[in-house]
């Protein structure tokens, strides 16, 4: 169950903004397994001058169209799993025309006790959800 952030300029269309958030999730639900309703996705759009992403000394520019990803999730994916599931976010947005270099993610890992899906319990302590098995 990740919860995505994604953070990008404005100016694209609403179509631009859902299929972003679309190749994102359509890339976890492939690499990961999840459910497809297993979705939890917030979505900011910020005036020009508030996304500031440099290259971190890698020797390339980045654009207006920067997209800035946050996911997270829980422990116990392999890094290979996590190297996958980048590679294929990466080629999903780049056939909608997001270039690999605006793409900028962050992974954050935790345990199912750090989950509430509403009504303030714990779903994963309580067993009223499973707790995900690692892909």
């Amino acid at each position: 169950m990740p919860l995505v952030r994604i953070d990008l300029n404005e100016g694209r269309s609403p179509e631009q903004v859902r299929g972003i958030a679309d190749a994102i999730h359509d890339a976890i639900v492939a690499e990961y397994g999840i459910p497809d309703r297993d979705r939890f996705q917030i979505i900011t759009e910020h005036t020009s001058g508030q996304i500031i992403a440099e290259d971190a000394g890698l020797g390339f520019e980045r654009s207006d169209g920067v997209v800035m990803i946050q996911i997270f999730t829980q422990a116990g994916r392999t890094d290979a799993a996590k190297q996958s599931l980048y590679a294929t976010i990466a080629e999903r947005l780049n056939a909608i025309g997001v270039t690999g270099n605006d793409v900028f993610l962050g992974y954050v890992e935790n345990g199912p006790q750090d989950w509430t899906f509403g009504f303030g319990r714990a779903q994963y302590l309580t067993g009223e959800l499973g707790v995900p098995e690692a892909s």
